[in-house]
């Protein structure tokens, strides 16, 4: 593994942290770490990203080690690439390109399968000459145009039409997506966003009690969205949707791809930003969340922080952790998925929430149509029922369709206290 961060305040400090994600990465996408080479940079060298003395020495050490893999922590340009491998006479690979490997082998839907193949061709295209290194010896010279010069016009055809194609049933699903939202709009919907691992599905799977949610602790278990049905109490439901984890240096054709996938984000109406409160590196892991947020135009968004996996701090770290939290994100949440009652904060959250959203009500229903009656009881918090002369007027919270049900069934519905806008936290 190569790390070349550019020289700046505090540069050393992350260089681990990020080696150490990117072995988290190799090692998901089945590779076997035997060592590191590290270099600060003043700016990436335009042929070799490396300087020239460097990658002499990343050959040396590949031929001591015996490795067959390189792997870059930043993106390389497809000239970078090619150069090195040149040198080196070992496959190269960049940071953007092991990301895109693992969503490919973790893509489980065929929505998240053609989402993925899609960045994929978009990072091959420009590439294409450097990955067909096996037909350089058979390019023509001037005036002769080479096997292999022909076969690269004719894939980077392929390509280009295979774009297209996944391009337009990406749309189609996109479309079937907004149907579906549809028949949602009147359910009050929560989507959890955050860093890869942060512990996004474990929360999802202990607040709807589901233990088919799929959880596992390595870097991208979750490409597809899954919502379910939460209960906050007090008779108050919320529809619940996990995402697709994000990364520091996630490649631009991902975050393109996915675009569909978020839109469950976009339609939210409160995101929650999960971040891992035992880990070292968790100012950092939200700045990227948060950066990735703005890029989808989400930063405008009604967002709280929860800062989960408190159960993994330490004892004696912990206040200094939930000070430093108070200091830079107030009413941040602070939470545990595993331990017993800890997303009780979060429940009541989202209970309060969901009643901002709902306006309070005077229902004036015939005392003798117990169904009606009995429908604002079922749908809604009913905080007040009196009896006048033959009408029973209830005070209630209730959402826009058991609104619009009454109203088409003839009974007054008067607004006593509008609905409050959600305001963001960030």
């Amino acid at each position: 593994m190569v790390s070349a961060p550019f020289k700046r305040s505090g540069a050393k400090h992350y260089v681990d942290e990020h080696l150490e994600e990117l072995a988290r990465l190799a090692d998901t996408a089945g590779a076997e770490v035997v060592g590191t080479l590290t270099q600060q940079l003043d700016r990436p060298h335009p042929a070799t990203y490396l300087g020239t003395g460097k990658v002499e020495e990343l050959k040396l050490r590949i031929q001591e080690l015996g490795a067959t893999l390189v792997i870059f922590d930043d993106e390389l340009t497809p000239a970078q690439g090619k150069n090195i491998e040149l040198i080196v006479n070992t496959r190269v690979m960049d940071r953007a390109e092991l990301i895109l490997d693992i969503f490919a082998t973790r893509a489980r839907s065929s929505e998240a399968r053609m989402q993925v193949e899609l960045a994929q061709l978009e990072y091959m295209l420009p590439r294409l000459t450097r990955m067909w290194t096996h037909l350089e010896k058979m390019r023509g010279g001037i005036g002769m145009r080479g096997p292999g010069e022909t076969q690269l016009e004719t894939d980077r055809r392929l390509i280009q039409h295979r774009i297209r194609v996944l391009k337009e049933r990406l749309a189609d699903v996109e479309r079937a997506r907004e149907i579906q939202r549809q028949g949602r709009r009147s359910a009050f919907r929560v989507s959890l966003v955050g860093y890869t691992n942060a512990g996004k599905s474990s929360v999802l799977r202990s607040l709807a009690n589901d233990g088919a949610v799929f959880v596992e602790d390595r870097l991208f278990a979750t490409l597809d969205p899954l919502t379910r049905e939460v209960d906050v109490g007090d008779g108050y439901t919320v529809l619940l949707t996990d995402t697709v984890g994000f990364i520091r240096k996630l490649p631009h054709h991902l975050v393109a791809s996915f675009r569909a996938t978020l839109a469950e984000a976009r339609e939210a109406d409160l995101l929650l930003h999960v971040i891992d409160a035992s880990h070292p590196a968790w100012e950092e892991h939200r700045d990227v969340v948060d950066g990735v947020l703005a890029e989808l135009g989400l930063s405008q968004r009604a967002t709280r922080y929860v800062m989960n996996k408190m159960d993994a701090v330490p004892e004696e770290l912990r206040s200094g952790v939930q000070a430093r939290v108070a200091n830079l994100m107030p009413d941040s949440l602070f939470v545990s998925a595993i331990q017993p009652g800890g997303l009780d904060g979060l429940r009541t959250v989202l209970r309060e929430s969901l009643k901002r959203q709902r306006p309070v009500l005077e229902v004036r229903i015939p005392a003798a149509n117990g169904r009606l009656i009995a429908e604002v009881h079922r749908d809604g918090e009913v905080l007040e029922q009196r009896l006048d002369e033959d009408l029973v007027i209830l005070r209630a919270r209730l959402d826009e369709r058991a609104i619009g049900r009454l109203r088409q069934a003839g009974v007054s519905v008067t607004v006593t206290q509008a609905a409050r806008p959600l305001v963001s936290t960030l």
